[in-house]
This record gives C-alpha cells, sequence and structure tokens, in this order.
C-alpha cells in the first residue's frame, strides 16, 4: 500500500551518509540530502565520520565554506541544514545536468586543537537529491494543431511535449488525452520501457491503456535521447466540412511519489492537406562554441526537406523545448535556420546549452520535425585568478584588517586564503606565494591533492612580532595562473599588531564647574579637559567624546579635549548643564575614564517684559464708581534680578486710567456712561530694571455694558393728539400705533407695550411687541365719545423701566365740530390717570330717572317689608347647614330671574372663548345675618331654603335690558322696583343706595366674588370713578366670625389700596344687635336699593 505524501517527503529527507576512508591523514567527506528539506536536518557528524574525539570543547570545528546552505556545531561537529531552503533546479552548479550526474554542495570544515595550536582542513560534498518538487507544464495553455481534412486512419501528428525541471523517475512519465465530447476516455500512461536502438521516427510502443475515440487516439514514442514524444492518431474520418475543430484536454503526469500533473487545452483545428512533413537531415546538431564570442557570430545551420511544394513546402525553423537562457543567449532565424550568437556566452556560467528545434512548414495544417542542438562551450583565459582572504578560526578580520597581538607563538595561522580560477584545463591552474620581506607564510590547507584551479592555504606567523619594532604590516599575496598568456592578480591583508593595554586614562579632576554667559556665538569654546595614559602608542592615544545626554548642545574636540557650545545658550530656558567627558584609548580591549562637567549659564538683559496677552479686553458696568478697578494685565520677564524688575505706564491722551504697579491693576478716575462712550482703548507699557532697559506695550480695550439706566421714550403720538374712530369700522382694524425707543441696548431696549388703562368696555387691544392698537370689541351707541388709552411702555431689564403715554380715540361718524374734541382732550390732560374716559357718560341718563322715581317709592315699601321679615327670621328660622351656592335656584325663591331673551345673549370673547361681562351686569340683594348667629362657611356657602330668609342671589343681566324688576317673579309679594344698570348711585335726588360695609358688597359673577361699587356720574362733574378697573377679591371668614361681623371692627380687607370702596355721600351708622350683629341705621329713609357692581374681569 502506498504510503501518504507527508511521509514520502519525510522519506526522501532521510540523510545517506557515505564516508569514504582514504589512506591518507586527510579524508574527503561525501554525504547525500534531498532538496527542499526543513531547516535544522541533521547531514552528518564531521566528527565520527574523521574518528575525532569531540564534546570537550578542546577541538572545535569551524565551517570555512558552505555556510550558504550548512551550518555546524562547533563542539560535536554535528553537520546539518541552515535556514536557507535548498532547491536542486537553482543551484548554479546544477543548472545544466540533464541527466543522472551528481549535483552537489561544497564544503570545508577546518579542525582547530586546542588553543589553535594546529588546524586541519577537510573537504566535503553533500549530494543533493532531486525531489518531485516541480510540476510538468506544457508551452502554452492552450495548444493548436492544425489536421488535414480526408487525412488516412492512423495518421501520426507530433504534439508539444512538456517539460519538467525535475529528471528521472521524477520527470515526465504519462500523457493523456480526455475527449472534449463527453464520451468515456481511457487515458494512456507512459511508457514502461525503451526500444533502444529505435529512433524517433521508428518504431512506437502503445500502453495497453491508450485513450480510444471515434475520431483521435493519443500515443507515446519514446526517442532515443530518452524523452518521450506524444503523437496523436486520427482513427476516424475527419470531414472539415462537417466540423471544423475539436478541443480536448492534454494531461501530462510525471512519475513522482505522489504524482504531479498539469493540463492544457488541445485545440485541433481541422484543414486541407499537406501531406509531407519537414525532415532534418540529421536528428541531433552538436558544436563547440568558444565563450565570449561576439554577437552575430554563426554556430550552425540547421536544414530540412520537404518533399511538398508551394506553401506546404515553405520551412520556418522554430525553437522547441528550449530553456528561457536558450532563447536569451541565441538566435535562430527563421527562414535559413541559421543558428548565432545573440549575446556573449560565459562558460563559466554556462557550459553547455541543450535543446530542441522544429522545422514547420506553411502548409495547413503545417506539419513538423524537430531536431537536437548541442552546444558545448569551449573555454578561454579570460578569468584571472581570484585570491580571497578570509578569517580562519579565533582570528578577527575585516575589511582586509588582521588584528593580531604581539604575543602570539610562531606558525600560528593568523587567515586562510583561498586561490581559484574559473577557466578550465592550463588556464585554471594557479600558483601562489607572500612578496616581501614579512614575517608570514603560506602553507598548504590539505595535504590532499585537490582541484587544480581550486586552492586553499593557511597565512602562518614565520617569526615572533615586535610591537614596539613593527606595529602594522602590508602582506600582499600574488597569485598567477598558467594559461597563454598568463594572468596574475594580488590581493592585501594588513596585520595590526596589537599592544597590550591595561591603564584607562584619567582626569586630574572628577568635577569641572565653569560660568558662561548666555547669548553666545555659537563655537565659542567653554572649557578644555585633559586626560593621561600610562600606556604608549595607539593605547596612550586618548579620543574624547561626550555622553548623550547633551543633546549637540556641546561637543568636544575628540584629540584636544576643547569643549564648545554648538547652540546660543538661553539661561531662561536652561541655567544648569551636567553632562560627562569621556576618554578612551585606542587600545584593544579599550579602556576608558570620565569626568563630570558643570556649566552654569549666567544672565543677561535679553528679554523684554511680555504680556500674556497682546490685548486685554475687559468689560465693566457703566456707572461704576470712580476709582473703582475696571481690569488686571499680566507681564512677566524671563531674566531674573534686576533684569526682571518692571515698572508698568499708562498712555493715553485723557488721563482717565491709573495702573497700580505691584498688582497690574487698571483703576478708572470717572464713572461710565454706556450712551456717552461704549468704547475705551489704551496701552500699557512696561519698562525692566536692566541696562539698557527693555520695554513692551500692551492694547487694553475697555469695553462699557449697558445698565437699564433709561427708561422707554414715546417719539408717538403725543399725548394731546387724537385719532377718528368710525363706529362702523370693523374688528381688528388698526386705532393707532405706539411709537416708542429706548437709549440702551440688548435687553435692556427691548420694549413691550400695554393698556394699563381707560379700556373699560375691553374694545381696544394693543400688541406688545410692535405697539399697534386695534379694535377688537363692536361699537355701540354708549361708546361714541372720547377714549383715552392709558398706554404704558415696558423695557426688559432688571429692574424695568417704564413710561406712560396717551392715545385718544375720539368714536363719532364725523369730525364736524373739532374745538370739542379738543377741548375734551385738553379736560383729559389734566383729569387722573385713575379716571376712565370711555364713550358718552349721557347714554343711559333719561332712562334712569324714571327708574329713580320708581325706585324710590319702591324702595321704602321694600324696606319696611324686609325690615319686619328680618326681624321675624332672626326669631323664626331654623337652623339650616345650607350655605348660598351662587347661580343655583332655592325650592321657595321668590327672587328667581326670568329666562334670558336668547337673542340678547353678551358677546363671546374670540381669545378667551367666554362672554364678557357688561358692566352692571350682576345685582345683587342683601340680608342680614343667620338668626342663630351662626356664620357662612364663604360666599359659597347654601342657605337655608325657608322663604323668610334674605338671601344673596346674582341677577345677570345683559347690556340691553335696563329694566332690572323684570329678572324676579311675577308673583313676588314685593314691589319691583326698575333700576337702570348704569344710572348715577350718588349726587342725584332720589338715588337709594344702601350702604353697606365693603365686605358685605358682592358682584356676583359666576363663583366670583368682587368687592366696591362701581358708580360714576359724568366724568367732569364726579369723583368717583366710574371707569376705574376694580380688583376683586374673593372673601372668607377665617377666624370664625359671622359675616355680618365684617363691618363691626374686624378688619378683613388687608389689601385696602387694591380694594375700592365707594364713597357715599351719607355714611351709615352702625349698632350692634343683641345677636352681636350690626343693623344698619340710614339718615335717608328706609329703603333698600340694589347695586350696580361691575362685572369686569379682575
Amino acid at each position: 500500500m502506498r504510503t501518504t505524501g507527508a511521509v514520502d517527503y519525510l522519506c526522501y529527507c532521510m540523510l545517506i551518509l557515505q564516508f569514504v576512508h582514504q589512506p591518507a591523514a586527510k579524508q574527503v567527506l561525501r554525504y547525500r540530502l534531498a532538496e527542499e528539506g526543513p531547516a535544522d536536518v541533521r547531514i552528518g557528524n564531521v566528527a565520527a565520520d574523521l574518528g575525532i574525539v569531540a564534546g570537550s570543547g578542546e577541538v572545535t570545528f569551524t565551517l570555512e565554506s558552505g555556510s550558504d546552505f550548512l551550518k555546524i556545531d562547533n563542539i560535536t561537529g554535528e553537520l546539518t541544514t541552515n535556514e536557507r531552503r535548498i532547491d536542486r533546479e537553482k543551484l548554479q552548479q546544477c543548472q545544466m545536468i540533464f541527466d543522472e550526474n551528481e549535483c552537489f554542495i561544497d564544503f570545508e570544515v577546518s579542525v582547530i586543537g586546542p588553543a589553535q595550536s594546529w588546524v586541519d582542513l577537510f573537504e566535503g560534498k553533500v549530494i543533493i537529491l532531486d525531489i518531485n518538487d516541480n510540476t510538468p507544464s506544457f508551452p502554452s495553455p492552450v495548444l493548436t494543431l492544425s489536421v488535414e481534412e480526408n487525412r488516412p486512419i492512423g495518421t501520426l501528428y507530433l504534439l508539444p511535449t512538456a517539460t519538467d525541471r525535475d529528471f528521472g523517475r521524477n520527470g515526465i512519465e504519462r500523457y493523456e488525452l480526455i475527449q472534449d465530447n463527453g464520451e468515456n476516455s481511457r487515458r494512456l500512461g507512459s511508457s514502461g520501457g525503451r526500444d533502444n536502438g529505435d529512433s524517433y521516427s521508428g518504431k512506437r510502443r502503445f500502453d495497453d491503456g491508450a485513450s480510444r475515440s471515434s475520431v483521435f487516439e493519443l500515443q507515446v514514442a519514446d526517442t532515443t535521447d530518452g524523452e518521450k514524444q506524444p503523437q496523436l492518431i486520427i482513427k476516424g474520418a475527419l470531414d472539415r466540412e462537417q466540423r471544423d475543430s475539436y478541443e480536448l484536454t492534454l494531461r501530462v503526469r510525471d512519475g513522482g511519489d505522489p504524482p504531479r500533473s498539469s493540463q492544457a487545452i488541445l485545440r485541433v483545428m481541422i484543414t486541407d492537406v499537406n501531406d509531407n512533413s519537414p525532415r532534418f537531415e540529421k536528428s541531433v546538431y552538436e558544436a563547440d562554441l568558444p565563450e565570449n564570442s561576439s554577437p552575430g557570430a554563426p554556430i550552425l545551420q540547421l536544414k530540412a526537406a520537404d518533399a511538398d511544394v508551394g506553401v506546404n513546402g515553405q520551412i520556418e525553423y522554430v525553437f522547441g523545448a528550449a530553456t528561457e537562457s536558450v532563447r536569451r543567449l541565441l538566435r535562430l532565424d527563421e527562414s535559413t535556420g541559421w543558428l548565432s550568437v545573440l549575446h556573449r556566452i560565459d562558460r563559466e556560467e554556462v557550459s553547455q546549452l541543450r535543446f530542441t528545434v522544429m522545422a514547420r512548414d506553411r502548409g495547413q495544417p503545417p506539419k513538423m520535425d524537430k531536431a537536437t542542438v548541442v552546444l558545448n562551450i569551449k573555454d578561454e583565459n579570460d578569468n584571472v585568478p581570484a585570491i580571497e582572504i578570509r578569517k580562519i578560526g579565533r582570528i578577527f578580520l575585516k575589511d582586509g584588517v588582521a588584528n593580531v597581538a604581539e604575543d602570539v607563538v610562531v606558525d600560528t595561522p593568523i587567515a586562510l586564503v583561498q586561490v581559484s580560477d574559473r577557466d578550465q584545463g592550463e588556464n585554471g591552474i594557479v600558483t601562489c606565494t607572500v612578496v616581501g620581506d614579512v614575517p608570514f607564510q603560506l602553507k598548504p590547507a590539505s595535504e590532499m591533492e585537490g582541484e587544480q584551479n581550486k586552492k586553499k592555504y593557511f597565512l602562518h606567523t614565520s617569526a615572533p612580532l615586535d610591537y614596539e619594532a613593527t606595529q602594522e604590516y602590508n602582506v600582499v599575496i600574488v597569485a598567477v595562473d598558467s594559461g597563454s598568456p598568463s594572468l596574475a592578480s594580488n590581493n592585501s591583508l594588513i596585520v595590526k599588531v596589537g599592544d597590550t593595554n591595561d591603564n584607562p586614562p584619567i582626569f586630574s579632576q572628577s568635577v569641572v564647574e565653569v560660568s558662561f554667559p548666555e547669548n553666545n556665538a555659537p563655537g565659542e569654546r567653554v572649557t578644555t579637559v585633559a586626560a593621561i595614559d600610562a600606556d604608549s602608542g595607539k593605547n596612550a592615544e586618548i579620543a574624547y567624546s561626550l555622553d548623550s545626554s547633551v543633546n549637540g548642545i556641546f561637543s568636544i574636540d575628540a584629540d584636544s579635549g576643547d569643549i564648545r557650545v554648538n547652540t546660543i545658550l538661553d539661561r531662561e530656558q536652561t541655567e544648569r548643564y551636567e553632562f560627562k567627558v569621556i576618554a578612551k584609548d585606542k587600545g584593544m580591549p579599550i579602556l576608558q575614564g570620565s569626568a563630570t562637567v558643570v556649566v552654569l549659564v549666567a544672565d543677561k538683559n535679553d528679554n523684554e517684559p511680555k504680556f500674556m496677552q497682546d490685548v486685554f479686553t475687559f468689560y465693566v458696568k457703566e456707572n461704576l464708581e470712580p476709582n473703582s478697578p475696571v481690569g488686571m494685565v499680566t507681564v512677566i520677564d524671563a531674566d531674573k534680578g534686576q533684569n526682571a524688575e518692571m515698572s508698568l505706564f499708562i498712555e493715553e491722551e485723557e488721563d482717565i486710567f491709573s495702573i497700580e504697579n505691584d498688582t497690574g491693576t487698571i483703576f478708572s478716575t470717572l464713572s461710565f456712561d454706556r450712551e456717552q462712550k461704549t468704547t475705551y482703548t489704551f496701552r500699557v507699557k512696561a519698562v525692566d530694571g536692566g541696562d539698557p532697559p527693555r520695554s513692551a506695550t500692551a492694547t487694553v480695550s475697555l469695553f462699557v455694558m449697558d445698565e437699564n439706566d433709561n427708561a422707554p421714550t414715546v417719539t408717538f403720538p403725543i399725548n394731546s393728539s387724537y385719532t377718528l374712530l368710525p363706529p362702523s369700522s370693523n374688528i381688528r382694524t388698526v386705532v393707532r400705533t405706539v411709537i416708542a425707543t429706548d437709549t440702551d441696548t440688548g435687553i435692556n431696549a427691548d420694549l413691550n407695550y400695554s393698556i394699563i388703562g381707560g379700556n373699560p368696555f375691553k374694545l381696544f387691544e394693543i400688541d406688545g411687541g410692535s405697539g399697534v392698537i386695534s379694535l377688537v370689541g363692536k361699537l355701540e351707541q354708549k361708546h361714541y365719545g372720547l377714549h383715552r388709552l392709558v398706554v404704558q411702555v415696558n423695557d426688559s431689564g432688571q429692574p424695568s423701566q417704564s413710561t406712560t403715554t396717551l392715545v385718544h380715540v375720539y368714536v363719532n361718524e364725523t369730525l364736524s365740530n373739532s374745538t370739542v374734541v379738543e377741548a375734551q382732550v385738553a379736560k383729559s390732560l389734566s383729569t387722573s390717570l385713575n379716571t376712565n374716559i370711555a364713550g358718552d357718560p349721557n347714554y343711559d341718563l333719561g332712562k334712569q330717572r324714571l327708574s329713580i322715581v320708581i325706585g324710590v317709592v319702591s324702595g321704602i315699601m321694600t324696606v319696611i317689608l324686609i325690615i319686619l321679615i328680618v326681624v321675624m327670621a332672626r326669631y323664626c328660622r331654623p337652623k339650616n347647614k345650607n350655605g348660598y351656592e351662587a347661580g343655583k335656584k332655592d325650592h321657595e325663591d321668590f327672587f328667581t330671574p326670568q329666562q334670558h331673551d336668547k337673542s340678547k345673549k353678551p358677546k363671546k370673547d374670540k381669545k378667551k372663548q367666554k362672554s364678557k361681562q357688561p358692566l352692571y351686569s350682576s345685582i345683587v340683594t342683601v340680608e342680614a345675618s343667620k338668626p342663630n348667629g351662626q356664620r357662612y362657611d364663604g360666599v359659597n356657602e347654601k342657605l337655608s331654603d325657608s322663604p323668610g330668609m334674605g338671601r344673596y342671589r346674582s341677577v345677570n343681566g345683559g347690556p340691553g335690558s335696563p329694566d332690572l324688576a323684570r329678572h324676579y317673579k311675577s308673583s313676588s309679594p314685593l314691589p319691583t322696583v326698575q333700576l337702570h344698570p348704569q344710572s348715577p348711585t350718588a349726587g342725584k335726588k332720589h338715588q337709594a343706595v344702601q350702604d353697606l360695609p365693603p365686605a358685605n358688597t358682592f358682584v356676583g359673577t359666576g363663583d366670583n366674588i368682587s368687592l366696591g361699587s362701581d358708580h360714576c356720574s359724568e366724568y367732569s362733574s364726579q369723583t368717583i370713578n366710574k371707569y376705574n378697573k376694580q380688583v376683586r377679591r374673593h372673601i372668607e371668614n377665617s377666624d370664625g366670625t359671622p359675616p355680618c361681623m365684617r363691618g363691626c371692627g374686624h378688619k378683613l380687607l388687608t389689601r385696602k389700596e387694591e380694594t375700592h370702596i365707594p364713597d357715599v355721600s351719607t355714611p351709615p351708622q352702625r349698632k350692634p344687635t343683641k345677636h352681636g350683629c350690626c343693623t344698619p341705621r340710614f339718615s335717608t329713609p328706609a329703603t333698600l336699593g340694589f347695586m350696580g357692581a361691575s362685572g369686569l374681569d379682575g
């Protein structure tokens, strides 16, 4: 059973040791080694093969040559391969070996005795065995063959041969043909033997496994030169008109284990008939070619004949199986067959050229024949002898100089001299000698007779060496070959006799300190150091150097010891340098001593003061107190001492700023006003105390930051101006635009507009950002007349500044009497801003007069009836835990308001989507207190359902329903009184007003309760603000006091400034009842009226 490829490869890598014993004292070592092996493959043991006992270290082994591929253990003599891979096909000496001739690597081993008292040199050869490491290949991946149609069955066609760089059993073994039509084809193996005596065109042999098909068949013929020629046999009829081409696969396989193979496409083209092949005059052409033949020199002419005529008889010559070197060195004329030199051929590189030449005609398909050409390159004496001087043993040799100690013994080998000549025969026989009067001589390295053109010698000392007499020898070796004319060459070796060195250099001071000023010129000498050495000659010659810590700043003269500075020293960067000076002698081994050098750098005034910034920028607030710090500059000076003492100055024209010398703080002598000047720029100068002094300047930019110290200024409109607004104006009509400015900047100048007074009907709205006043409510008859809007302009500073301005709007169809309007505007300017001026104040006077008369009469009767009911209720009313709930209908409420007219619903605000309550939209009835003295829990507390109890009720009426009595039940036992919501409540003759404490005066708007009364007459004659916006307050009893006690000394209104208490002409007098509550007393007839309350949102 065949083993795997890996096992076979290891078997190939096994070494076969062959040792040939010689009767002489010296022996030739021969080993065998397979190529392509790994590193450290054992080849053999030189010590064992030479019969030398090794391992103690007294006898050592050195590989003098062959180290490109081999290595030897110096102690044991074990010879192994090194890391470089051995490829037999790439070895120069194996390039032109075409048969079983041995390919080998030469090596030399020197055996060195104790203390190099004796040295023996042995030669050896390592035979490189071929392995199957190359794959056979065809000259092209696609092979084209032209075959004539109608060729008889059995016609043979020569196929291109493959090449394999391996040889022997690893060479080409068989060819195989694979059909392209999918037929099952059998593969042809290589011939099992050779028919000696059969020529190329003679008898062919077929294997039993020859592949057959319906058209083609492959057979392989063994030629006389041992090659295998694949041939294609026609076995079927060819008709180009039926099929003009066939594509087959030709495979080649070598005989290695495992075998390697490759394949090519064989493209068979069917052409017309060409029935005669060219024939060479002879199958082998052989000639001798002198080396160095000039390009173009003819070598030989190959001739072939073709019995055909015309194109089929025209022959062209091409290279067949030829290596790259053949094609590079030779030229073949395609027409004449002359072979000539293309490039000069060196026999020392190529000793023989062997290749084939194909002769093919130009028929279709072409026919061909081949012949073998063998060119033997003849030697000429064109190489001078080469002398190579190498080290031997422990003697150090480099760059043609050998260092030999003066105490070596006589006849010590100090170098190995190899003399060789690349020529052959007499041209390569070389003689060698030492010329001149020197104490050295050559001795053969081996007593064996080796190759004539390669000899080795040891260069021995022939006399004692004396250092004091001669320190150096120039040994010249001359080699002459035996050619005609002879060529000679020489080489020299400098032998330096070494002195014994045992004294290191010594400095007189271990530490050298020197002061050196900064800002020096490069190259100045800093100091000089010196060391002495007790030795003599080279051992006493001292070379000075500095350690690497100087980084190139200092350098030293290696001979004199002068230390120089290479750069300009800057004390501000480095004040002190410390480094070592090393003194080395020139002996072997080198001895050295050292000393420390300290360089102290002295200061100079070479640095100007330096501000931390070229431009200092400070931001200060305006209105800063005079003599306050506004900024600080920082300045430094890299010098020290007096050179770093600085004085600061302000350079300006106005003498506004001063500077503190110690801290660099800048002070101002005035208070800044940004509106006057926003930026100050000046320069600060710093002067140091050096001689001469140095100075520097920096720019200071001071920016004054804005404070909100300016109120907005209204530029349009002026207070005395007015604008006409027709009543037919649509909502969102632009009425006026307020324009204001602010001399501050930024957020302090960001203005916001708002209406703070004079807009009780919410007819107007101002855009907070632009100041545009727009109409947002529908104008009615009562809105006719002058409207004074109080507009406040606020900035966004902290704290905010504001300005108030007046905007007069006259609502009317036309401006028929401007004098009257101007008089009203003039009166408006003298009227308090707390007084609302909006529309016609006399609009409802006519309607209110009748209501007042009826109200007076009804009020008297109602007061009497109410007093009786209240007195009875105090004693007869049971306790009721239910409180008043605004807007909720009681079961026995005889003041229940009627349903509102749906057509007269109040309008809704477009933004808030809720109805705005008109002026006097809520009517309130009054009761004194609970009869049992209990307090109400709040405004929303429910009262008793007893019909005898008074209660607060909120009656909402629209602006179109002045008759308030219609909101009550028609079955009410009390007479109704008509009271217009906008009728004057003070100053009129029959006005009936119940003077209640402010805490008992409510305005009913849902669940919200407002304090105060909103009554006014004409704004020009009344002191009570008709249009003043009232602040609604939600009143709760937090101290547990009954509600009626709020008028008996309990101060429940803590923010009096936010609550408007109406000014009545006749203040009521109150006296406590027996229940502790107050009942009002009136100086007017005891009538109960209804107070109009503002329905405006607080």
